[in-house]
C-alpha cells in the first residue's frame, strides 16, 4: 500500500477517508445543533479544500443549510464557488479583516502545524478562537510514532543530521527527495511543527481536547468548542 492510498480522501475505502469520516462525527453533531437554533450554519474552513468535505454526506449540507467559506493561499484554492462553497484568500495568522464571531464554526484540519514558528502558531489559535463561538481544530500528535506527512517512522524525533540524510535518501511522501544537503536543510526548516497535548491544550484553553487514537496511541487531537 503506497502513501497516496493511505492518505487520499478521494477514495472512500482508504484509511484516510475512514479516519476522516469517524473524526467528523462531532462536527456533524455541532452542525445539527446550530441549525436547530438558527436555521443556517456558516463555517470558515481555514486552510482547507473542497475535496476534504467529500467525506461528509452531501445531505448533511443540504438539510442543515450549511455554507462553507474555504480560506487558503491563492495557490491552494482549487474549487469553483457553488451553493455550498465560497472561497477567500488570506493569512491564517492574521484574519483581522473578519470581525469577531463572523461565523458559526471555525474548522481546520491539519493546518496549524504548517504555519511556521511558535509565534505564528499562537496567532493562528487566537484568530480561529475569536472568529466563531464554535471550533473544530485538528492536528497530528507529536508523540505518534509515524510522521503523518512523510509516512516515516520516528522521522520527527530524529536529530537534524539524520533527518537530512533521510531527505537525501528517500522520497518523503509527496514532498519528494532533496538533491543535496543544502536543499535537505531547507526542507527541514519547512517541516511541520508538530504539537503535543500540552502545547495544544495551552493554545485552546477553552476547548475540550478530543484524542483520536490508532492502536491505543493518540494519533491526533481535536480542539472542540
Amino acid at each position: 500500500m503506497n502513501y497516496f492510498e493511505i492518505n487520499t480522501y478521494l477514495k472512500p475505502s482508504s484509511i484516510g477517508s475512514r479516519f476522516r469520516k469517524r473524526r467528523l462525527a462531532p462536527l456533524v453533531e455541532l452542525i445539527i445543533k446550530i441549525y436547530k437554533g438558527k436555521g443556517t450554519v456558516e463555517i470558515l474552513d481555514v486552510g482547507g479544500r473542497e475535496t476534504y468535505w467529500k467525506a461528509l454526506e452531501r445531505s448533511i449540507l443540504i438539510e442543515n443549510h450549511v455554507k462553507i467559506t474555504i480560506l487558503n493561499l491563492p495557490s491552494d484554492l482549487n474549487g469553483d464557488e457553488n451553493e455550498f462553497f465560497t472561497y477567500a484568500t488570506g493569512d491564517a495568522c492574521d484574519l483581522s479583516n473578519y470581525p469577531d464571531n463572523s461565523f458559526d464554526i471555525v474548522h481546520s484540519n491539519s493546518v496549524i502545524e504548517h504555519v511556521g514558528n511558535w509565534k505564528n502558531i499562537k496567532a493562528f489559535a487566537f484568530e480561529t478562537r475569536r472568529l466563531a463561538p464554535n471550533l473544530f481544530i485538528q492536528t497530528p500528535n507529536y508523540w505518534f510514532p509515524v510522521e503523518p506527512h512523510f509516512m516515516k517512522i520516528a522521522h520527527h524525533w530524529l536529530p537534524k543530521s539524520l533527518r537530512a540524510s533521510m531527505w537525501m535518501q528517500f522520497k518523503m511522501g509527496e514532498r519528494g527527495r532533496a538533491k543535496d544537503i543544502d536543499e535537505a536543510m531547507q526542507k527541514i526548516d519547512e517541516e511541520p511543527y508538530l504539537l503535543d497535548l500540552n502545547m495544544f491544550s495551552f493554545l485552546f484553553p477553552d476547548c475540550r481536547i478530543m484524542k483520536e487514537r490508532f492502536l491505543f496511541i493518540t494519533k491526533s487531537m481535536i480542539a472542540l468548542r
